[in-house]
């Protein structure tokens, strides 16, 4: 499943081709005719990640909500900008937010490390992993079946096997925000940090379930988890309540850090103190990239033991015990 990093590349993309355009809905699939009716001709008004939501906002107040969920994809094609950098101005989404306030966006600029330069038209797809490809004509046929077709003189952006994907009102976007955890790239001040903090620390659910809860934080998916918990010394059983503050405020710090990271370079980077040499081989390798995901059976790169690999909320967890502890219990005074 994409993780967050990924969602606001992809609203960053929309960012620079669409938001400002005219745009032309359809559904080539068939199942969203009703949805890109509504949409059709419309003026795109903003594009703003949550965690793992997109939400493209149009004139008239309507709002394209999507969940990639686990098979979903966009793919762009066309004049689509693979430049180093997307400014992030300030958003509104309906006057809607997390807290009931105005949108804000990214905050500041973000350099995005994408492969390529404005110039002959390409196809890029957006998901989980990234792919980039010539292209021969514009619009390009669709292939497969493409939910929501988006297009401009310019660009156009097919969305696939989605698990969301709907036509929503400012009221409606308000409630679907009011349930997500704070998101580092959208609230970054000590409120969404306190949310967070407050969240966990309440909680007798273990802190391996807890990152993974988009009411607790968006986001964070199975490598981020991983890896957040593994660069934390955390064992992953251990319950909410029982983390110390500051372990926790550490936790969402480090969040933050590695989600602008994977936003920047569209990477989920999360290992620290690489050479040169040593960070491109791991833009390459996913291998080279990670501490313990997918990394079960061989030696820790801490501690002693071998890295393991168990279920946890349906989900693979992978962790290395011989370095992961549980912290000591607080004593009473």
């Amino acid at each position: 499943m994409p993780e967050g990093h990924s969602i606001h590349r992809i609203a960053l993309q929309f960012r620079a081709n669409f938001v400002g355009r005219r745009v032309a809905a359809s559904s080539p699939q068939g199942r969203f005719a009703a949805g890109a009716a509504e949409l059709d001709g419309r003026l795109m008004l903003e594009s703003v990640a949550v965690g793992k939501q997109l939400f493209l906002e149009f004139e008239g107040e309507r709002i394209l909500r999507v969940h990639l969920g686990l098979y979903g994809a966009w793919d762009f094609a066309g004049e689509i900008s693979a430049d180093a950098t997307i400014a992030s101005a300030g958003g509104r989404m309906g006057q809607t937010n997390q807290r009931g306030t105005a949108l804000t966006g990214y905050g500041e600029e973000i350099a995005l490390d994408f492969a390529a330069s404005m110039g002959a038209p390409r196809r890029l797809r957006m998901a989980e992993q990234e792919k980039e490809q010539g292209l021969d004509e514009f619009p390009p046929p669709p292939v497969g079946a493409v939910r929501v077709r988006l297009l401009t003189d310019t660009a156009v952006a097919d969305l696939r096997g989605p698990t969301a994907c709907e036509v929503i009102n400012p009221v409606r976007a308000n409630t679907v925000l009011g349930k997500l955890g704070p998101d580092p790239l959208v609230d970054s001040g000590k409120d969404a940090e306190d949310r967070f903090v407050a969240a966990v620390r309440k909680k007798p659910t273990p802190i391996g379930l807890l990152l993974m809860d988009q009411s607790v934080v968006s986001g964070i998916g199975n490598v981020y988890r991983a890896e957040l918990l593994f660069r934390a010394r955390l064992d992953p059983h251990t319950p909410g309540r029982e983390v110390p503050e500051k372990q926790v405020r550490a936790l969402w710090r480090d969040w933050a850090r590695l989600l602008e990271i994977g936003v920047r370079t569209g990477q989920m980077m999360t290992k620290d103190d690489l050479s040169g040499e040593e960070w491109a081989a791991a833009m390459g390798s996913q291998a080279d990239r990670h501490y313990v995901y997918k990394r079960h059976g061989l030696p820790s790169p801490r501690g002693r033991g071998n890295v393991v690999i168990e279920d946890m909320g349906g989900r693979n967890l992978y962790w290395a015990p011989g370095w992961q502890k549980r912290p000591k219990p607080r004593t009473e005074t």
